[in-house]
């Protein structure tokens, strides 16, 4: 099982940037979805997560600004982040629960794509 993300990158204050997140590989099924983010030195943190039904959760500093979201069928998560500050800028990170052929439901890792946001 590989999770591949993309859409990282510079935006200046203000601007907007889409992260995908594709799962690939024996999979039988996903769970829980999830963004975080980490800075150096600083430990990496929750940004947002979407259930298989859709039910969302957001840190409170991306609220209103960010959107998780995900398709099902192609066993991809995103997260459209609007109105991006300095403070946003780290290396973003997806994580996925997912169940493949005769194991347990097991968590994954993207290698991260860093965003970048200053003028």
């Amino acid at each position: 099982v590989q999770l591949v993300e993309s859409g990282g990158g510079l935006v200046q204050p203000g601007g907007s940037l889409r992260l995908s997140c594709a799962a690939s590989g024996s999979i039988v099924a996903i769970g829980l979805m999830g963004w975080y983010r980490q800075d150096p030195g600083k430990q990496r943190e929750l940004v947002a997560s979407i259930t298989r039904d859709g039910n969302t959760n957001y840190v409170d500093s991306v609220k209103g600004r960010f959107t998780i979201s995900r398709d099902n069928a192609k066993n991809t998560v995103y997260l459209q982040m609007n109105s991006l500050k300095p403070e946003d800028t780290a290396v973003y990170y997806c994580k996925a629960r997912i169940l493949s052929p005769g194991s347990n439901y097991d968590n994954y890792w993207g290698q991260g794509t860093q965003v970048t946001v200053s003028s």
